[in-house]
């Protein structure tokens, strides 16, 4: 895909500096647990910003998650999660993730950056679909994407193991991310 044309596939494309709205944004992850299913979950406070370049290979995104306002519809659970077992938020209480490199695919594009979890820091590439740019009631612009990703738990230092009968353990080592990500545009300065 050359730059023109991949400026010329995002409808109503506007280049600036977006706050992430977290009223319309969900940052989400699954985890097989059991062996059999999987839980979802989702972090209900984080913020990030994201600058849309004039050619969009040169945007970035950095977002910052508060690591104790996980939910997983089950207060036992959260709480374990935030414990020293996981995440350990009385220590390392923020996920961050800055973006270093976009680059087009077939079907939308490639963010690549830095996830810092739990004191290490590891690459992350996400997948992004651009949803759109609009104008909101208010009389500003809105953009919106979706993104999947996936992380090794235990390259992160998250190794708890409960291991079951007859082979796998309670929780996988691999997390789906799911972003669903809404942006206001901030006024030019």
């Amino acid at each position: 895909m050359t730059n023109a044309s991949t400026t010329s596939t995002i409808a109503g494309y506007v280049a600036g500096t977006w706050d992430i709205d977290p009223v319309h944004s969900e940052v989400s992850f699954s985890v097989r647990h059991m062996m059999v299913s999987k839980v979802r979950g989702r972090f209900s406070t984080f913020e990030g910003q994201i600058v849309t370049g004039d050619n969009p290979l040169d945007s970035s995104v950095s977002v910052t998650v508060d690591l104790s306002s996980i939910d997983t519809n089950n207060a036992d659970r959260d709480n374990h999660l935030r414990s020293a077992d996981f995440f350990d938020v009385e220590t390392h209480p923020k996920m961050t993730f800055e973006s270093t490199s976009v680059s087009a695919t077939e079907d939308g594009y490639l963010v690549e950056g830095t996830l810092s979890l739990h004191g290490i820091s590891k690459r992350l590439h996400l997948t992004v679909e651009p949803n759109g740019f609009g104008s909101d009631p208010w009389g500003g612009k809105r953009t919106g994407f979706t993104a999947t990703g996936e992380i090794s738990r235990k390259e992160f230092g998250i190794d708890f193991e409960m291991p079951l009968d007859g082979g796998g353990v309670v929780v996988g080592d691999k997390i789906q991310i799911n972003l669903e990500i809404e942006a206001v545009l901030k006024p030019a300065a």
